[in-house]
């Protein structure tokens, strides 16, 4: 496939700044399989930018011509397409296991931090997207940003609760994928690293093993997985 591939990338205003979960998912996986790739920043309401894919989202992954859209599907096409470099799942068996971990990152840890993030995230993202945000976040939250923004605090226990199975997982082990991270730790990593891009107030204290465990995986990947 192609030596340079493209990854349309979620942007905020600021383009680089990146913060998409999914797409964090995705930089990982690439950096895993030791794929070169180049990041293009991409909005909300750009939607005729990746209308080739077929997606109204990202991410989209451009691998020659190949075009894959959603995190799930780009993960499963890296390990078919690309046998020989280290796997993201550690065996047929570990799909399985990933899609629990998956289904708990999205279910709890990330429906825990939406309402803490959708403020913040509202007011980094570029202007032209605010209207959309603003519709689609508070019809699917039942809930307008302003007040959001004013029940923060109320919104922090229970993704610190989230965290608590998470921290007990790591003071046992250096990655959930054991001695290597694989997808697994990249789709939570994503899920807290969309925290860590957009939170105006900080999420882990110094020294949590959560945020050790973080700089654990960036410290593996290097400088492979890019913004």
């Amino acid at each position: 496939m192609s030596a340079v591939r493209k990854l349309y990338d979620l942007a905020g205003a600021d383009p680089e700044v990146r913060f998409s979960p999914f797409c964090w998912r995705t930089k990982l996986a690439l950096a895993h399989k030791r794929l070169g790739f180049e990041t293009i920043p991409w909005r909300f309401t750009e939607k005729e930018e990746i209308a080739f894919s077929g997606s109204k989202l990202v991410p989209v992954l451009v691998d020659g011509e190949k075009t894959v859209a959603d995190s799930q599907a780009i993960a499963e096409y890296l390990e078919a397409t690309y046998p020989d470099a280290p796997s993201l799942f550690g065996g047929a068996q570990g799909y399985a296991l990933t899609a629990f971990v998956r289904r708990w990152s999205e279910g709890v840890l990330q429906a825990s931090l939406v309402k803490i993030l959708v403020p913040d995230i509202y007011k980094m993202i570029h202007p032209k997207d605010q209207p959309y945000f603003r519709e689609s976040r508070e019809a699917r939250l039942g809930i307008s940003i302003e007040a959001l923004d004013a029940e923060r605090s109320a919104h922090m226990a229970p993704f610190l609760a989230a965290l608590q199975t998470l921290r007990f997982t790591l003071k046992g082990q250096k990655f959930l994928g054991g001695d290597t991270p694989l997808y697994a730790d990249h789709i939570v990593f994503g899920a807290l690293q969309w925290g860590v891009k957009t939170s105006s107030v900080p999420l882990l204290e110094d020294g949590d093993v959560v945020g050790l465990w973080m700089r654990a995986v960036l410290d593996y990947y290097g400088d492979r997985v890019g913004k």
